[in-house]
């Protein structure tokens, strides 16, 4: 059976689990939870092979203008063929998609996402709402993962205040 490149599906969940977290036991991403995979289902694209998850990779929207490529990984078995570049290049069609101008990465493999047309970035230029994962990282207090960017898409959406500034903003009712 060929492999098949789709989005995700309840069903996938079990097997997205067990790739991610085998990369996440050597330190190489973080670990997801059940929860945390079916919470954010919609964001994932896989690579079903023989009916078996091979491959996965999350696109997850930030802001207007920006999201995240994460979670990806390539079963053991299945690397070398392709997959790995099959999902991420689904995650920026869905961002071009999406009208998403800018994608970005936290990674250890800098090569792989270079190859894709990443380039490497100063990781504080990425605003800090990125980083709110960041905190559950054993690694956190000292973090080694590169973060890249993709530009995707030349003409950006306008973006919207940013939700606390709007908030403050806001007139207080007294009643």
């Amino acid at each position: 059976m060929a492999a098949r490149l789709r989005a995700a599906l309840v069903g996938d969940v079990v097997g997205m689990q067990r790739i991610i977290n085998r990369f996440a036991e050597r330190g190489e991403m973080l670990p997801r939870a059940l929860h945390e995979l079916y919470e954010y289902l919609r964001d994932f694209f896989v690579i079903e092979e023989d009916g078996e998850i091979a491959a996965c990779a999350a696109l997850h929207v930030n802001w207007a203008n920006l999201a995240e490529v994460k979670s990806v990984a390539v079963a053991e078995q299945c690397q070398g063929k392709g997959y790995g570049r099959r999902v991420v290049e689904a995650c920026i069609e869905d961002a071009r998609r999406l009208g998403v101008a800018e994608l970005f990465c936290l990674t250890y493999q800098p090569e792989f996402f270079r190859k894709l047309g990443f380039s490497e970035v100063d990781r504080n230029t990425l605003p800090r709402k990125v980083w709110s994962e960041c905190v559950r990282c054993p690694k956190f207090s000292n973090c080694t993962e590169i973060a890249m960017t993709l530009r995707v898409l030349e003409d950006e959406a306008p973006a919207p205040a940013d939700p606390l500034t709007a908030l403050v903003a806001m007139p207080q009712r007294h009643g």
